[in-house]
């Protein structure tokens, strides 16, 4: 649990590494842990990064972590009002009061939970699958024809492989490594490392450009935690109860609870200028929303949000079933690891804010480390991280594929977690859906309680979007003090540019998956079909919305926010520089193996790529190669093929 909030705490601070993307990164240091121990190591590292994602959101106007966004719009003022240590201390505190509050909300929970689990049967879980997506896809806000569609590619990408039941492979391509479907690790790290890494590459410069000065104030702000805790205890509720709901994550929340704080304060002129109370609201329900969205995921299976995505990994790892068997004592279930995680939870963010406290000044000084000085060792580890999960070279090239993917949707503004939702939740599904089929007939769709989470699916989706519109229809200018949260959309006239392409590409992919299909016979291609048909109708509409000039701009926490404005011609040049180091990166690997790679692909990109001097790139090559080879090789064991130069020259024993 240290180690893993230690990492969360360096997570947190340093714009550009999200929680999710560290803890895909973390998922194969937990295959050789017990249970306990490996979900101490990664709700550690979860539990901590919106407190310290809090710092640089308060300090510099740049959020640690997509879900610390709000902060910005009063902490960063306090800042620059000379008040930036009573944000901080009111960030901190109010964080975790939020922690606390959903740790118990959670524990609490679990008997009430536990006889509902019990009265789901296979065509109820398969409709909170469809209703996690769907709910994910709804944050696109009018972009939901993108989410959802974005939905039904992450249920694709989960059908390739062999059929569990028949074994008939589909989606193969003849490849052997493909068998066993695509992995959830180079996937995620692919889709989500890469594009922060040519992010990052593109800015340039120094992750904070602004010096830290002194922090005074700090207990002023805890002492504000306590004075308003009516308000801290109200957006905690907010932020456990809303997360419940698949989808709803801390992106959510922390918009909402700062809504509830402007709405109920009789001084409302004051936010957007400093007021504390903006900085505690999303403080507590940021925290807050890790116990809630664990209530469904460890009860339900259904991922409430990308962190518990990646999480359900480590659950698959671990040999753990979410659903009853966590909420059973043993020797039948696994209740001590559920409450295991309820008091890592707590811990873990009772530590955090100690050092917190005791070192804001040192942690803040953290965030003037230049960026150039973290691309190779965050590529290192996306390289190690890939390969580690099944020991084969092919995982690297998946982080590349889906790497590429993920980076095309952020420049599209195409939403990327309902996607990785799809993937983890294709195999529940199609399970849920074959044994519901086969089971009862079509009478599975009017149970009552399949067409009570349907109405929930349609309420949710469609209720937030009409909300949306009636309130910028009647207030303009709410929504531009609210931080822009809705999406815009505009007509633009026929085009036929990057979007559009895009659009036709899904299209002609959805098209050949269900062609390709006819021959699977029923019991193979039943969740082909009920995903393809769909998505191909959805692609369609999308095409001709962009040949029509139809477009939308997500809300803001769908996007990457905090960069720098940068010339496009830099941002174009930079970009394609830093594709080539990646590629030439994984080269390096194929060429020379994974530890003399990372010696000499660090070197190079450091005195070559970023112009380092001769000290401090040799100094950090070696401690990258150290790291990888004494860490993943003698430590771990990690069998890494060796360089295909050495196979050629007859020496395949060296690595």
């Amino acid at each position: 649990m240290l180690i893993g909030i230690a990492i969360g705490f360096a997570v947190g601070i340093l714009p550009g590494l999200g929680g999710p993307t560290t803890l895909a990164l973390m998922l194969p240091f937990v295959f050789k842990m017990t249970p306990v121990e490996a979900f101490a190591f990664l709700l550690g590292m979860a539990a901590v990064t919106n407190t310290t994602g809090d710092i640089t959101s308060i300090l510099f106007g740049i959020p640690g972590e997509p879900t610390t966004a709000s902060t910005i719009v009063d902490g960063h003022p306090m800042a620059k009002n000379g008040e930036a240590g009573r944000a901080l201390g009111a960030a901190i505190m109010s964080s975790l009061f939020g922690a606390v509050f959903g740790a118990f909300a959670l524990a609490l929970a679990i008997p009430v939970v536990r006889p509902l689990v019990l009265t789901f049967g296979s065509p109820e879980f398969f409709m909170l699958a469809v209703l996690g997506i769907t709910f994910v896809a709804s944050l696109s806000g009018e972009a939901l024809l993108k989410g959802l569609l974005a939905g039904c590619l992450g249920l694709w990408f989960a059908t390739i492989g062999l059929d569990p039941v028949s074994g008939i492979q589909r989606y193969t391509f003849g490849q052997l490594f493909l068998w066993d479907g695509i992995g959830l690790v180079p996937v995620t790290i692919g889709f989500f490392a890469i594009p922060e890494v040519i992010d990052l590459a593109v800015q340039g410069s120094s992750i904070a450009k602004v010096e830290v000065d002194r922090l005074g104030g700090v207990w002023q702000g805890v002492r504000d935690t306590f004075h308003h805790w009516l308000l801290v205890l109200r957006c905690s509720a907010i932020g456990t109860f809303i997360a419940i709901i698949p989808g709803m994550g801390a992106a959510t929340t922390q918009w909402l609870a700062y809504a509830h704080a402007v709405q109920s304060s009789p001084n409302r002129e004051r936010f957007g200028k400093g007021a504390v109370e903006g900085v505690l609201g999303p403080g507590a329900a940021n925290n807050s929303t890790l116990g809630g969205s664990l209530v469904t995921t460890i009860a339900f299976g259904v991922p409430a949000s990308v962190t518990m995505a990646i999480l359900m990994g480590a659950f698959l790892i671990q040999g753990l079933v979410p659903g009853p068997a966590m909420l059973t004592p043993a020797p039948k279930g696994h209740l001590a690891v559920t409450f295991a995680m309820v008091w890592t939870i707590v811990i873990s963010n009772v530590i955090t804010v100690a050092v917190c406290f005791l070192f804001l000044r040192q942690v803040a000084r953290i965030t003037q480390i230049r960026g150039a000085l973290l691309i190779p060792f965050i590529l290192m580890l996306i390289a190690v991280g890939a390969f580690a999960e099944k020991n084969v070279f092919e995982d690297v090239l998946v982080v590349l594929v889906f790497g590429a993917l993920g980076w095309v949707m952020t420049r599209l503004d195409w939403p990327r977690p309902p996607l990785l939702l799809g993937l983890v939740l294709g195999p529940l599904a199609e399970n849920k859906l074959f044994l519901s089929t086969d089971n009862y007939g079509l009478a599975w769709l009017v149970r009552p309680g399949v067409l009570l989470l349907l109405a929930v699916i349609v309420v949710g989706v469609l209720g937030p979007m009409l909300i949306e519109r009636r309130r910028r229809a009647r207030s303009p200018a709410a929504t531009a003090a609210a931080g822009e949260a809705g999406p815009v959309t505009a007509f633009r006239g026929p085009s036929l540019d990057g979007a559009t392409l895009w659009s036709l590409v899904l299209v002609a992919l959805f098209a050949w998956a269900l062609w390709q299909s006819r021959t699977f016979g029923v019991r193979a291609g039943l969740f082909c079909w009920a995903v393809g048909i769909p998505g191909l109708a959805l692609a369609i509409v999308q095409l001709a919305r962009d040949l029509t000039g139809h477009r939308s701009r997500p809300a803001p926490e769908t996007t990457a926010a905090g960069g720098a404005d940068v010339p496009r011609a830099v941002a174009t040049r930079r970009s394609v520089e830093i594709c080539a180091w990646i590629a030439g990166f994984w080269l390096a690997i194929w060429l020379l193996g994974f530890s003399i790679a990372t010696l000499v692909a660090t070197f190079l990109y450091l005195k070559a790529g970023a112009r380092e001097r001769w000290p401090i790139s040799i100094l950090l090559s070696v401690l990258g190669f150290a790291f990888v080879y004494g860490i993943f090789e003698t430590a771990l064991s990690v069998p890494f093929p060796p360089g295909q130069v050495f196979v050629w020259l007859g020496y395949g024993i060296i690595r």
